[in-house]
């Protein structure tokens, strides 16, 4: 009986690895319908030309120009490309902001300066004229719904199955670590979703299932550190509904600005002059047994300082702080050595810097400038660009420069569709497997299709960013949500493709599945910028329906209908919606 069971083992921990993966698909597949479906703009109320047409504003920053990127679109000759911008604050109040000189009029008189507007106010520009009706809805409650249990039963199933493969090769040492590290994430799981009953529950399933298959390379790499991860996602999870409550009052998201920026300049100056060089790159810090990674932790504040500028949005000499900023850690990170997180740091600028102003030829001299230091860099720093001499290349330096891709390529290979196991998996011995490897080890192991749904997880993540950014009452949470998903997903290319000599090997996390504490806790706070992208479900009754404007516009011949110009050609059609 025994020695039958022993001979069906393989094929039992086999089908189980099938299981894995096809439970990993249908997670993918339930989160993302709920991530991506529904979601119906929220309307803060509307411009209305003379004859009565309707313009919904769904913004609380709407751009008003002849740029095809403008919230407002006026096709008009005498209308600047950005002719002005209508603002919200926190407290309702509507605002017009010039950003033309004297183009811009407010009930015949001309607007020089920052004005609050008022229902059936009459604005002008450029000839074209406009009325504004703001929606006067009172504040509305978040729904509270009950957790999804077929998706957290999914989700149980999956950390379940992925604990069974480790079960049968258990040593005596390995076996509590691995069953506290594994049953205490199953109720960390359940305990962190029924606690949080608003929100795009989607965003945390698949946080939790990165975080599983994490947990699978760290108890093959090192059992022991299971106890170090389950503290860190305690500790990320913290930080996440932290995160949560401040981005849900933008007021105080901008006071607490100022004061991280300075804890961040500390902490990476600090890094500079006494961090330890670990791997070739000198960006860590050791507090007694404790080490960790300060730019992890910045990437949070990286940011919120770059999205945190709604009072000054459409002013494009307010780019001078981000930019700064952003020199002055990718400064900071060059001088540690630690290259690919400044690349990711840079494109994290780029979309915070495009979304900002809309102007691709400064992007362009951006970028150019930055490829210039790129190249004083090489300049003073002739390793970096070996590592470029062994790309596409990495078999003709097997033994060299090229040690850790070609092992990497190997395993993924020789683990096929479903994986070989963990028992059965050599790539962990490698240098760097645990991090910089993961990719290979995740598909040595368990199967190259696993490896691709973790990937995939994280392009969803993007994705839901990108679709969430279109429905944010502020530019804020827009431009923190794109930031955050090129932040996610770039780090993630870098580090699937780099494993496979596809890319320059960078050294740069898996988000969520590479072993360590501080990439563990900057993950969970990213993750709280994609949570408040999207404004969240509302309580009907808490949001009575606001009565009818009590100035309505004129049904007079206007501007337009002099120049016999359909407005339909100059604001598009009327939105229906």
């Amino acid at each position: 009986m025994n020695d039958s069971f022993t001979g069906m083992l393989p094929w039992l921990l086999w089908g189980g690895r099938i299981a894995l993966s096809a439970v990993a698909v249908l997670l993918l597949i339930r989160c993302g319908r709920a991530l991506l479906s529904g979601g119906k703009r929220e309307s803060w109320g509307f411009l209305s030309l003379s004859n009565g047409a309707r313009y919904p504003l769904y913004h609380w920053e709407n751009m008003i120009g002849r740029a095809r990127q403008a919230d407002i679109r006026i096709n008009f000759p005498s209308v600047s490309r950005s002719h002005a911008a209508l603002c919200r604050d926190s407290e309702g109040i509507w605002r017009i902001y010039p950003i033309r000189t004297g183009g811009t009029l407010l009930n015949g008189t001309v607007v020089e300066r920052p004005t609050a507007l008022n229902p059936g106010d009459a604005l002008s520009m450029g000839g074209v004229d406009i009325y504004f009706f703001p929606d006067q809805k009172q504040a509305r409650r978040p729904v509270r719904t009950a957790a999804s249990p077929g998706t957290l039963w999914l989700l149980t199933l999956f950390q379940v199955l992925m604990f069974l493969q480790f079960l049968p090769g258990l040593t005596a040492g390995a076996t509590l670590p691995v069953c506290i590290g594994f049953g205490g994430l199953v109720l960390l799981s359940w305990v962190f979703c029924s606690l949080r009953r608003t929100g795009s529950r989607g965003l945390e399933v698949l946080a939790l299932l990165l975080t599983t298959v994490g947990f699978a390379v760290t108890a093959a790499y090192d059992s022991h550190s299971l106890y170090k991860q389950l503290v860190a996602v305690v500790l990320g999870m913290g930080i996440y509904l932290l995160m949560d409550r401040v981005l849900q009052s933008l007021p105080l998201a901008l006071k607490l600005r100022w004061p991280l920026v300075a804890a961040a300049s500390a902490l990476l100056a600090f890094n500079v002059l006494f961090g330890q060089r670990i791997f070739g790159a000198k960006n860590w810090i050791a507090v007694g047994p404790i080490t960790f990674q300060p730019s992890e932790l910045v990437k949070i504040v990286f940011i919120l300082a770059g999205a945190a500028t709604l009072d000054r949005l459409f002013a494009k000499r307010n780019l001078i702080f981000t930019i700064l900023f952003s020199a002055y850690c990718v400064g900071c990170l060059a001088l540690m050595s630690d290259f690919g997180t400044a690349l990711i740091f840079f494109v994290a600028f780029l979309c915070i810097a495009f979304l900002r102003t809309g102007d691709l030829p400064s992007i362009v001299m951006i970028t150019a400038a930055a490829g210039f230091a790129g190249g004083i860099v090489l300049r003073f720093k002739p390793y970096v660009l070996a590592r470029f001499a062994v790309w596409r290349h990495a078999w003709e330096y097997a033994q060299k420069g090229g040690y850790q891709q070609t092992r990497t390529m190997s395993a993924v290979a020789s683990g096929g569709l479903f994986g070989a196991g963990p028992e059965e998996a050599w790539l962990k011995y490698v240098g760097a497997a645990n991090t910089d490897l993961v990719f290979g080890v995740v598909s040595e192991e368990f199967g190259l299709l696993l490896a691709l749904c973790a990937a995939a997880a994280v392009i969803l993540l993007g994705i839901y960013a990108l679709r969430a950014a279109g429905r944010s009452r502020s530019s804020f949470y827009a431009i923190a949500a794109c930031a955050t998903a090129a932040m996610l997903v770039f780090q993630t290319t870098l580090n699937v493709l780099g494993s496979v000599d596809l890319l320059s090997l960078t050294g740069v996390t898996f988000p969520f599945v590479s072993m360590g504490g501080s990439s563990m806790l900057s993950c969970w706070g990213l993750l709280a910028y994609l949570q408040a992208a999207a404004p969240p479900p509302v309580s009907v009754k808490a949001a009575p329906k606001a009565p009818a404007p009590a100035v309505k516009p004129p049904q007079a011949t206007g501007f337009l209908d002099e120049l016999g110009v359909a407005t339909d050609d100059i604001f598009g059609k009327e939105d229906a919606r």
